[in-house]
């Protein structure tokens, strides 16, 4: 059957990470690449966090943070102070809203993980620069859904991170799991 609507999977899939390192960015984070592949993997989002940067005002420290609206989503996104920079891999998963695999959580499998960290390490070894930064695996749910549907859809979009319409389509950071795993 022919795909009528102006976005195909793929597209939806590239929407859902546009919306994610335009939230990331929002947020202080620093895109190195998008779909980064190497052999058999691919990592959606590799974002570098600078670090906080001191400012003095009369004669005081302070710590500048990204600005936030909600203290609980500026603890995930804003690493502890570090000397070095801070490395996220980010899997985006973006999916219809109560699909078959909870979001795409149940995406994110023991192999699937595995092959993330081997992409990973392929990275830091083509960016020898970058090795020693601290790392971590992060995951974003993203929902997608046609905009047709009315006012179920402006119902969810008030309880998701952040929004992007696409064409017909609306879709919805729902959660951001940073740390999502352990290699």
């Amino acid at each position: 059957m022919a795909d009528h609507s102006p976005y195909h999977y793929l597209d939806i899939g590239i929407a859902g990470e546009d919306l994610v390192a335009q939230w990331l960015q929002s947020n202080g984070w620093v895109i190195l690449h998008r779909r980064w592949r190497y052999r058999n993997g691919e990592i959606d989002i590799i974002a570098q966090y600078a670090g906080q940067q001191e400012t003095r005002k009369q004669g005081e420290t302070r710590v500048s943070k990204p600005e936030s609206s909600d203290n609980t989503r500026e603890t995930f996104l804003t690493p502890s102070l570090s000397s070095s920079p801070i490395l996220a891999f980010v899997e985006v998963k973006t999916r219809s809203p109560n699909n078959w695999d909870a979001g795409g959580r149940n995406a994110i499998t023991k192999h699937k993980q595995a092959k993330l960290c081997q992409t990973s390490l392929m990275f830091l070894a083509k960016y020898p620069e970058k090795a020693n930064y601290p790392c971590q695996f992060d995951v974003a749910i993203v929902h997608c859904q046609q905009m047709s549907q009315g006012l179920a859809a402006l119902t969810i979009s008030e309880q998701a991170i952040a929004t992007l319409s696409v064409g017909e389509y609306l879709l919805m950071l729902q959660e951001y799991i940073p740390a999502a795993f352990d290699t």
